[in-house]
C-alpha cells in the first residue's frame, strides 16, 4: 500500500468510525466499537503496521495521520458517551430515580492530623511566651544547613548515605533537603539584629526510617539571642514549656552533650510522663524521657551571620513533633503517622 492508498483509507475510516459511534445507543455497544478499531488488535493497529513499508521520509506524514485518526475516533467515543450519560440521567430524573430536594451526604467532621494537632499546640505554647514564628524553604543550600552551623567539612552529616541530596540545580551541587530547621535561624540572624525571638516549626529529612525514625519528618526548633541570655534562660524556658505540655508537675533534667552549633550543649530529659519517674517498661525503668537537645549558640554561627558578638549571647533547642506526639498520645511505632489508615486517624 503506497502513501496515496493509505491516507484514503484513514480518511474512510475516520468517516466511518464517527457515522458508526453517533448512533449506537447503548454503552455497551459504544466501547466494543470503540475497541474494535484503538483496541490492541483493532482495524487502527493494523493500518500502523503498514508504516514499516512506506520509506522512511514518509513515515512521519502517516504517523502525524494516524494520530488525527485516533483522537477523531476518541472524540467521537466520548460525545456519544456524555449524550448517552445525559439521556440516562434526564430518564431517571423523569420517573424519579432521584430527589434533588435531599440534602446531601455530609462528611464527618476532622480535628486534623494528630501531627498537626500536636505542632499547633507547640506553636500556641510558644506564642504565649512571645515567641514569633519563622519559616524556610525546604530545598536547602549547605551554605545554610551546614556550614553558618559550624559543621566542619568532614562532619558525618554531609555524606549522601545520612543527607538528601539533590541533583545539580541551576550548576549548583551543594542543593539538599534540610535535615533541620535551624538553616531558618542563620537565614533569621541575616536579616535581623539582636534581639531575636523566633520559632522555626517545618518539616525536615533524613535518610533514617525505623519504628522511631522517619525519612521525613516534623520538628520545631527555638532561637533566642539578645544581650545576657544565659543558661538558666534557657533552663526556665525550657521548664515552662515543658510544664505547660505535659503538666505543672512535670520535672526536667539537662544532661551534657555535642551539637556543633552549641557550645555547651544538653541533652533534655523530662520526668517519665507514664509512670511519674518510678520507673516503667516505657522509660525502661530510668524515670527520666528523652525529648530534645539545646545549648548555648555557637560563637562561630554568631560570626557567620555577621553578629558582633560584643555582649550577646543566645540558646537554641529543637524538638521532633513526632517524638512529642508519640509520648502524649502513647504512640508506639512512628510509621503510624504516615500510613493515612483512618482507622488509626479517627482515634484523634
Amino acid at each position: 500500500m503506497n502513501l496515496n492508498e493509505l491516507k484514503v483509507k484513514l480518511d474512510a475510516m475516520a468517516e466511518e468510525a464517527r457515522a458508526e459511534l453517533s448512533t449506537l445507543e447503548r454503552q455497551d455497544d459504544l466501547v466494543q466499537a470503540r475497541n474494535r478499531y484503538l483496541g490492541r488488535k483493532g482495524l487502527v493497529k493494523d493500518l500502523s503496521a503498514e508504516l514499516g513499508k512506506l520509506p522512511p521520509e514518509e513515515r512521519r506524514l502517516v504517523g502525524q495521520e494516524l494520530n488525527q485518526l485516533k483522537d477523531a475516533i476518541e472524540g467521537a467515543y466520548d460525545a456519544q458517551l456524555k449524550r448517552l450519560e445525559e439521556r440516562a440521567r434526564e430518564a431517571a430524573l423523569a420517573q424519579g430515580a432521584a430527589d434533588l430536594t435531599l440534602p446531601g451526604r455530609g462528611l464527618p467532621p476532622s480535628g486534623g492530623h494528630p501531627l498537626i494537632q500536636i505542632e499547633e499546640e507547640l506553636i500556641a505554647i510558644f506564642r504565649a511566651m512571645g515567641f514569633d514564628v519563622a519559616t524556610g524553604p525546604e530545598l536547602e543550600a549547605d551554605l545554610y544547613n551546614f556550614e553558618s552551623l559550624n559543621f566542619p567539612a568532614d562532619h558525618p552529616a554531609r555524606d549522601m548515605q545520612d543527607t538528601f541530596f539533590v541533583e545539580p540545580l541551576q550548576g549548583r551541587e551543594d542543593i539538599l533537603l534540610r535535615t533541620h530547621t535551624s538553616p531558618v535561624q542563620v537565614r533569621t540572624m541575616l536579616k535581623f539584629k539582636p534581639p531575636v525571638r523566633i520559632i522555626a516549626p517545618g518539616v525536615v529529612y533524613r535518610h533514617d526510617d525505623d519504628q522511631t525514625h522517619s525519612p521525613m519528618f516534623r520538628q520545631i526548633e527555638c532561637l533566642h539571642v539578645d544581650r545576657g541570655v544565659t543558661m538558666a534562660h534557657l533552663k526556665g524556658t525550657l521548664t515552662h514549656f515543658v510544664q505547660r505540655l505535659f503538666g505543672p508537675s512535670t520535672a526536667i533534667r539537662l544532661r551534657p552533650s555535642f551539637f556543633p552549633f552549641t557550645e555547651p550543649s544538653a541533652e533534655v530529659d523530662v520526668q517519665c510522663i507514664f509512670c511519674g519517674g518510678d520507673g516503667c517498661r516505657v522509660c525502661s525503668h530510668s524515670g527520666w524521657l528523652e525529648i530534645l537537645g539545646s545549648g548555648m549558640v555557637d560563637p562561630n554561627v554568631y560570626r557567620a551571620c555577621g553578629y558582633d558578638m560584643d555582649g550577646i549571647t543566645g540558646y537554641a533547642f529543637g524538638l521532633g513533633v513526632e517524638r512529642v506526639a508519640m509520648l502524649k498520645l502513647g504512640i508506639p511505632n512512628i510509621r503510624l503517622f504516615y500510613g493515612n489508615d483512618l482507622r488509626f486517624l479517627s482515634q484523634y
